[in-house]
């Protein structure tokens, strides 16, 4: 096998493995935790750190569907009763960010916090 197509090979193997990277270091994100039950959510002001890349888990712990939603984020996950799942946010500047549950508006009201 000649030298060129060594590297040609070597090149493609390393484009091949670029993708795992990235997912791996998606699972490496800062995680926050928010639980929603019957359209209350815990905790109702999230700070997370401003300017990173996170990943936020959202539970539904209660009897009813919920849906989180932040139209400033550009975000919504609808999740049945004891449904989870997660959303990613890129990076935020300081400031706070709106969300609610789309289905409880009275009730279902926070705001994550960058800092």
């Amino acid at each position: 096998m000649t030298m060129q197509k060594r590297l040609a090979l070597a090149a493609l193997a390393c484009l091949w493995m670029l993708p795992l990277s990235g997912a791996q270091a998606a699972d490496d994100l800062p995680t926050f935790r928010l639980e929603c039950n019957n359209g209350v959510f815990k905790p109702k002001k999230l700070v997370v750190p401003a300017g990173k890349k996170i990943k936020i888990e959202i539970f539904n712990t209660g009897t009813e569907a919920i849906e989180f939603e932040s139209l400033q984020l550009r975000k919504e996950k609808a999740l049945n009763p004891g449904g989870s799942s997660f959303v990613v946010i890129f990076p935020l500047e300081p400031g706070e960010y709106k969300f609610f549950d789309d289905f409880h508006i009275q009730t279902g009201q926070g705001s994550i916090v960058a800092r």
